[in-house]
């Protein structure tokens, strides 16, 4: 029983680290914080859902939702970031408009479902269970799985082993020197925001097939969940997102088994404070923000 709960918060863990390496990719460049990244998320499940109910595959569903939300967060970049980096009244700017973006985007969303709780039709992801070592693991767990730890691979390569992802890192360690450099940092913001987008519409499809529930309000719980992961692991940094996402799930996962119904958060934040105690900048947050610059 132990194992199989330790199996499920596994899988559920690679989404939320999913979800937050979008999250901390952006608070790592511009060290602000985006918090229309949970309607983002959102958008992705709808984009996958109607376009499965449109008599498409799952697959292509799954495309067009990271596309379409990596360029929902490049305008959102465009127009809740980039004009506050020229005035230069960024922080609590950002947070008024990225909120702004955030209602904008649930309330269209809320509009078009017409605030009903949406459902993939019966057997969009076939239904399949393996028996693996004595535990039980459905098709969808796999397929979750793999998508969840291909991303993060994809992503880790792209940032410490490309032309690109160089940039980004120097980028958010010394912007003066690399624009000095010749690197564009427009170029990179739109691209880190594309890429933070993309990650979060991939989770909105994976949690949206899990439990087969999809409504306007799904990405404010996950907003929170995220800022908890990413505080957990070290502010902008990514492999800390990585682990500490994989935590969350586990914890949340056994929480929920052994305890009472309720509990769940309240165990979550309580640990989260523990920690903090002893590591103030989070589990990997020696380097916190200059994290994607010094690891190669």
């Amino acid at each position: 029983m132990l194992a199989q709960q330790l199996l499920n918060g596994l899988v559920m863990g690679g989404v939320y680290a999913l979800f937050a390496l979008g999250f901390t990719l952006v608070f790592g460049i511009h060290h602000l914080m985006n918090l229309a990244h949970g309607a983002v998320f959102m958008t992705g499940a709808f984009v996958a859902l109607y376009t499965v109910l449109a008599g498409w595959p799952l697959w292509l569903g799954f495309v067009f939702a990271l596309l379409a939300c990596g360029l929902l967060s490049v305008l959102i970049e465009l127009t809740a970031f980039r004009p506050l980096h020229k005035s230069g009244e960024a922080e609590f700017g950002a947070i008024v408009s990225t909120l702004g973006a955030d209602l904008i985007i649930v309330s269209m969303a809320q509009n078009i479902s017409a605030s009903e709780v949406l459902r993939f039709p019966f057997e969009t992801f076939p239904v399949k269970i393996f028996e693996i070592a004595g535990l039980r693991v459905s098709l969808l767990q796999l397929f979750m799985s793999v998508c969840a730890f291909a991303l993060m691979l994809l992503l880790t390569y792209y940032l410490y082993r490309t032309p690109l992802g160089t940039r980004v890192r120097s980028v958010s360690g010394n912007y003066r020197a690399s624009v000095l450099c010749g690197v564009n940092p427009n170029i990179v913001y739109a691209q880190t925001f594309f890429l933070s987008g993309a990650l979060a519409g991939a989770s909105g499809v994976l949690i949206g097939l899990a439990f087969n529930s999809i409504q306007f309000a799904m990405g404010e719980p996950f907003l929170l969940r995220g800022f908890v992961v990413i505080v957990l692991g070290g502010m902008g940094s990514i492999p800390g997102a990585m682990v500490a996402g994989l935590l969350f799930g586990m914890v949340q996962t056994l929480t929920s088994a052994y305890l009472p119904a309720g509990l769940t958060d309240a165990i979550i934040f309580t640990l989260l404070f523990l920690v903090l105690l002893i590591r103030p900048n989070g589990l990997f947050g020696m380097q916190s923000a200059d994290m994607m610059r010094a690891q190669r």
